[in-house]
């Protein structure tokens, strides 16, 4: 990978965006290769759990404009030649957080540093988000004539509620990690220094203590419910699930580690969810 770096030690699969020169400023190829990524480590039963940050000093600072005026021209070659959606080209940003949204493995976003534009949205379907003090956020787009990508206008009010969301879009204004926690956007701000050992800490407490099978469906369950119209379709779905997981191996392994007060030896994979709950948010619409 040119733009991207892939690392897996011990359940946790590391996804460092790594253009640190450009300030990991988001491009085409990156779209592409976070898209890769995401595929191998939901391919991957040994990973658990997925952690994107950033190289250098920056998580992302928004897409790459060097290539002037034109950048986000439908008639540029690049843009015309991709995969077109109600007769559009697909906004790239939206590739990529559509891929991290379908994820079988839990997400965590680890900001390291600014993340600015797509580098802001692309962090909105990941279901952690700890800040490191010197990030910044900005929903920018208004000031460079754009609208908000990368599905955001579903994901952010989701997140942060839509007076909140509609503040940062409308100003298009850069904001501390302080302002990104009381909003809700981040759960966490830490000294930068200890930011890479409280991500890793939250990550290993998955590997360790929880069933693949259950973090990846209830993942699912959990973002598909967002979109629901009423709490009976999660009661209808929950009955469902956990009628089927009641007499899994899963269930029969956690229930004895607990009597037995050792550790838990889950068997199965993320993989093994698929079954239990429809795919979210699901393929894209033909």
């Amino acid at each position: 990978m040119d733009s991207l770096a892939l690392d897996i030690a011990d359940g946790i699969a590391t996804v460092t965006l790594n253009r640190p020169a450009k300030l990991n400023a988001f491009t085409p190829g990156m779209a592409r290769e976070i898209v890769a990524a995401f595929d191998a480590t939901d391919a991957d039963d040994a990973v658990r759990v997925v952690v994107v940050t950033g190289a250098g000093r920056a998580f992302c600072a928004g897409a790459d404009l060097s290539g002037g005026p034109d950048t986000f021209d439908p008639e540029r070659p690049e843009r015309r030649e991709r995969d077109l959606i109600d007769g559009a080209p697909r906004d790239l940003g939206g590739v990529a957080s559509m891929r991290i949204a379908a994820s079988t493995k839990p997400v965590i976003g680890a900001i390291n540093g600014p993340a600015v534009g797509v580098g802001a949205t692309m962090t909105l379907p990941m279901d952690v988000r700890i800040a490191a003090e010197s990030a910044r956020f900005g929903f920018v787009f208004a000031r460079r004539g754009l609208v908000p990508e990368a599905a955001s206008s579903w994901f952010l009010p989701r997140v942060v509620g839509i007076s909140q969301a509609m503040e940062w879009v409308a100003t298009g204004r850069v904001f501390p990690a302080a302002e990104a926690l009381a909003g809700r956007l981040v759960s966490r701000v830490v000294p930068d220094a200890e930011l890479s050992g409280v991500v890793r800490g939250i990550a290993a407490e998955i590997v360790q203590n929880t069933s693949a099978v259950s973090v990846a469906a209830s993942r699912r369950m959990l973002w598909s419910m967002l979109g629901a119209s009423s709490p009976w379709d999660a009661h209808r779905l929950d009955s469902r699930v956990i009628a089927e997981l009641g007499a899994s191996p899963e269930v029969a392994e956690g229930v004895a580690s607990f009597l037995e007060k050792r550790p838990p030896r889950f068997p199965g994979s993320a993989r093994d969810a698929a079954g239990l709950v429809p795919d979210w948010p699901g393929p894209v619409p033909g």
